[in-house]
């Protein structure tokens, strides 16, 4: 049985897990290779941790059971062959809201405008990327949202009439912030991811996702699938929440890693996050996202997302975006990439280990039935609040 998680020996892990003997998700953490149900009253969810004034210290200290293997628990985890009966693993966040951030690497932009110009039309992508691309170049890696030279390279496109509202929160002063999913909705490492079944052209988003505290205070991170369907986006920017908010379609995993002396966000910000998906047409891609390039600081979207203007009493799991747009033809020459169902999607990254999940199309997922309403009575049961 081989670590599917890549979880490495180093850091503290915080996760959540089911097993057959319990009502209730298990708060759970990792040492040595084990897993931990650290579950108490005092906190008996991942919310009410990173709510603490240490996370890291309280997870390094808590007391817990060995409920299995990390790597038996993980090999579990996969839908397609879970024995529900064993433990497996949830996603790691529990009652945080489900935030997302887009165009927030520079370099990816032009791909959003193209999606909006192309009118969720693959077989034109193609030919727009290159008249964008000839009128104002390839690298923009170094251009600062809001910046004199951004407002240039604005203008240039919107003289070639290739306005988009994608301009004004990719180089323009504002981020863009939308919910991803409800929460208690995200799935974790080995669950199907979804697919809304009226699209034709999407695409996994490996991105790193911010784990904040109510008080807007940065806690921990996590690797996430922002699962994206680039037609129907691209018809119009007001169909955000259909191209992004479906059942299954939110991944975060396989475990939350804390803040502690091994790891900070400047760690986040130096990131590799890597991407690669396998079909069962023999079909493979591979990517890789640079942190080091994201335009606006992990600070600076959670703060975008949360504070004065706009509280979360349960904290915040915040989607940072991603530079990797895969446009690999995937069949018929210029049609690019999109996902069969099937595929396997792993997201991986160095600090964080690897997230996996397989795509199948959302009302095949399991459907999303257990709420906070449900953990909050299963928690009373338990005499855990």
């Amino acid at each position: 049985m081989t670590n599917t998680t890549l979880l490495l020996n180093e850091g503290l892990f915080i996760g959540r897990a089911r097993t057959s003997d319990r009502s209730h998700p298990l708060v759970v953490t990792v040492r040595d290779g084990t897993v931990f149900d650290i579950t108490l009253s005092m906190a008996p969810t991942v919310r009410d941790v990173c709510e603490m004034p240490d996370p890291a210290g309280y997870v390094q200290a808590a007391r817990g059971e060995p409920i299995g293997s990390l790597d038996a628990i993980a090999a579990n985890s996969f839908q397609a062959a879970r024995d529900s009966q064993k433990p497996y693993l949830l996603s790691p966040v529990d009652l945080q809201a489900v935030k997302a951030s887009g165009v927030t690497f520079v370099v990816s932009l032009l791909e959003r405008v193209i999606e909006e110009q192309a009118r969720g039309s693959a077989e034109k992508a193609d030919a727009i990327r290159a008249d964008i691309a000839g009128l104002i170049g390839h690298d923009l890696s170094k251009l600062k949202p809001g910046s004199p030279e951004a407002m240039e390279i604005k203008a240039k496109l919107i003289q070639r009439g290739a306005w988009s509202q994608y301009l004004e929160v990719g180089i323009g002063p504002d981020a863009e912030i939308f919910t991803k999913c409800q929460p208690m909705a995200s799935v974790g490492f080995g669950a199907d991811v979804g697919l809304h079944p009226v699209s034709t052209w999407n695409n996994p988003e490996p991105e790193i996702a911010m784990i904040a505290a109510s008080s807007g205070k940065i806690v921990g991170a996590t690797l996430g699938n922002d699962v994206n369907l680039r037609d129907v986006e691209g018809r119009s920017a007001l169909l955000l929440g259909k191209a992004k908010d479906n059942n299954a379609s939110a991944a975060l995993g396989p475990f939350i890693r804390l803040c502690d002396a091994t790891f900070s966000i400047d760690d986040v910000k130096q990131a590799i996050v890597r991407l690669k998906v396998e079909g069962e047409d023999g079909f493979s891609l591979e990517g890789a996202s640079s942190m080091a390039e994201i335009s606006r600081s992990p600070e600076e979207l959670v703060a975008a997302a949360m504070g004065p203007h706009h509280q979360y009493p349960d904290g915040l799991a915040l989607y940072l975006g991603t530079m990797f747009v895969p446009s690999k033809d995937r069949g018929e020459t210029g049609k690019g990439f999109t996902h069969k169902v099937g595929d396997m999607v792993t997201i991986s990254s160095e600090k964080f280990g690897a997230l996996i999940n397989r795509v199948r199309l959302s009302p095949d997922c399991p459907h999303w039935t257990y709420g906070a309403s449900h953990l909050m009575r299963d928690l009373a049961r338990a005499d855990l609040i």
